[in-house]
């Protein structure tokens, strides 16, 4: 393979690599679907394939940027997550400027971006497409709310799928995953009303009603219930404004069975564009990659080729292997373990 080396993994797990991988892995602890025993089996899968491994764990909310940050300034190629979107996230915000690619093993709810890239959720299976695999480049997408800016990779949106992200509980999430939102949907789909909204897209501004404004960067916004059609992908550098127009639950499958067919019409309408921003005439709550993030006014702003992220082997768009630091065999080293507080 040209530009880099080609990394596989030996069958005799007391050989490696031909040179080493740094990979820095950052644990939510609190995320749904992370455990100790995930950690350890990922942790493990890395160090047979030859890679040096560092993990910390997050001590509170919002701190995986500075440990990401950290990361980076350690010398790591790799920063990873085992932790759901949203600490990926701020992982995001803190390898920003650098060279650093991201990893990710899911370990949230929804785990929306990984889904979008065909990352395992088995932890061990995720571990190895950081070892083995090659980093992707994707779009990124700056967003500003009421809360200040932040990034996204998936999509955000105001409406009724916020409403949804906001009035979901962590207990009901941590039970059922997905299940929570569609027990959401089947509880309150009656309720569904469209409100005004203004709707600026590259500086065309234009009056909508809508039950739900989406910026999306990739078509699977909330699998399974909401995924877009094929021509919406994650590195194309523009942004899929959906507006979704809809009364009541047989008005809202309706629009569902429209969106679905990806047929443009009174209850669904698309833009596509480089930058937008939705106005509502009261504060309305906005979702990020499925995180509660502020209200409106809300900005999004993409940013072509923003982000590497390490995917599996035979992912048809990845990029050369990313380099490491080392240049001979060595053994692997053990994990080396440390708690943020």
């Amino acid at each position: 393979m040209q530009g880099g080396t080609v990394y596989a993994v030996d069958a005799d797990p007391s050989r490696t690599m031909a040179g080493m991988r740094r990979v820095f892995i950052i644990e939510n602890p609190v995320a749904s679907r992370v455990t100790s025993q995930g950690m350890q089996r990922a942790c493990e899968a890395l160090e047979r394939t030859g890679c040096r491994v560092t993990t910390v764990r997050t001590g509170a909310a919002g701190n995986a940027t500075w440990l990401a940050e950290r990361g980076v300034a350690q010398g790591h190629e790799i920063v990873a997550v085992y932790g759901g979107d949203g600490t990926v996230m701020q992982a995001v915000a803190g390898i920003q400027g650098s060279k650093a690619v991201l990893g990710i093993i899911p370990g949230g709810t929804a785990n929306l971006l990984a889904n979008n890239l065909n990352i395992p959720r088995n932890p061990v299976r995720a571990a190895g497409a950081i070892a083995t695999g090659a980093p992707r480049t994707i779009d990124l997408v700056h967003l500003s709310t009421s809360e200040g800016s932040r990034f996204c990779a998936v999509g955000a949106g105001t409406g009724y799928d916020a409403k949804m992200m906001a009035e979901t509980s962590v207990k009901q999430k941590e039970r059922w995953g997905v299940g929570a939102y569609i027990a959401f949907v089947l509880r309150t789909a009656h309720r569904i009303r469209p409100q005004p909204m203004t709707i600026t897209v590259d500086g065309r501004s234009h009056r909508h009603d809508a039950a739900s404004a989406l910026v999306a960067n990739c078509a699977a916004i909330l699998p399974p219930i909401l995924e877009l059609g094929p021509e919406v992908t994650i590195d194309d550098g523009v942004l899929d404004v959906v507006i979704l127009n809809a009364r009541g639950g047989i008005g809202a499958a309706w629009t569902v069975l429209s969106l679905l067919a990806g047929r443009e019409t009174r209850r669904v309408r698309r833009i596509r564009g480089a930058a937008v921003r939705i106005e509502t005439e009261e504060p309305q709550p906005v979702q990020a990659d499925g995180d509660v993030c502020g209200c409106t006014p809300l900005e999004a702003r993409v940013m072509p080729g923003g982000l590497q992220v390490m995917t599996p082997p035979g992912d048809p768009a990845r990029q050369p292997p990313v380099a490491t630091s080392a240049k001979t065999k060595r053994p692997s080293s053990p994990a080396t373990t440390e708690e943020i507080v």
